[in-house]
């Protein structure tokens, strides 16, 4: 058995069955996509939108593949016939051109909303306080061709897991608060998407219900 292998074996051993592991295979090769695949893993994540049209028509069809950077609006009519999630949605703008493209092709896109939530400012998202006007000003819920299934953030990059679990604890706060303000009556609305490989435990701990996680399977990047 591969080094992988067994990691996506250990991993998913450890894992509640209500939480599912998304294998963030940015910046490896399809050789070791094919590893996890082998050994039972089928969603997998992608930042960058070229890297993942380099490698998906190299990999078999059934892999659920999640786009978790940031996404550019011209790049969304590449993904949408066959993304299985896109996380990463921070804007509204994102959000219509999304459903516009999947309307083209008549199909439902399910997405995530992103959240800021850390304190470096090099990360994307939406503020809670933005998230709500847009919620309330646009018609987000009438969009037919997405369809909002919860939201994602990314702690800070730090040693304090003292700030990281503050950080997941107010995500899961939103979470709630926009399912009981905006999505109520949605069953669809029930993922929350935090924690990677340095602070999934953490995240587990404050109810995350998918993490993604590259390091601890395939081994450091170069």
């Amino acid at each position: 058995m591969s080094d992988i292998a067994g990691n996506i074996i250990l991993l998913g051993s450890q894992l509640p069955s209500t939480v599912r592991l998304v294998a963030v295979s940015k910046m490896k090769p399809v050789s070791d996509i094919i590893e996890a695949y082998n050994a039972g893993q089928k969603y997998f994540g992608e930042n960058r939108v070229q890297e993942l049209l380099n490698k998906k028509d190299l990999l078999p069809k059934d892999i659920i593949w999640h786009l978790i950077g940031h996404l550019q609006s011209n790049k969304v009519k590449y993904i949408v016939p066959f993304i299985g999630m896109i996380q990463s949605v921070d804007s509204y703008k994102l959000l219509v051109i999304i459903n516009s493209e999947a309307l083209k092709i008549e199909k439902v896109v399910d997405c995530l909303l992103q959240i800021h939530i850390a304190t470096e400012e090099t990360k994307f998202g939406f503020s809670m306080d933005e998230l709500c006007e847009n919620l309330k000003s646009y018609n987000v819920l009438n969009l037919k061709n997405v369809r909002i299934c919860g939201v994602m953030g990314m702690a800070t990059f730090t040693s304090d897991t003292n700030k990281v679990k503050k950080e997941f604890g107010y995500l899961r706060d939103c979470f709630y608060s926009l399912k009981d303000g905006y999505f109520g009556s949605s069953i669809y609305f029930k993922e929350l998407s935090m924690g990677m490989s340095g602070d999934y435990e953490l995240a587990l701990k404050e109810g995350s219900t998918m993490i993604r996680i590259g390091s601890l399977i395939f081994g450091q990047r170069k």
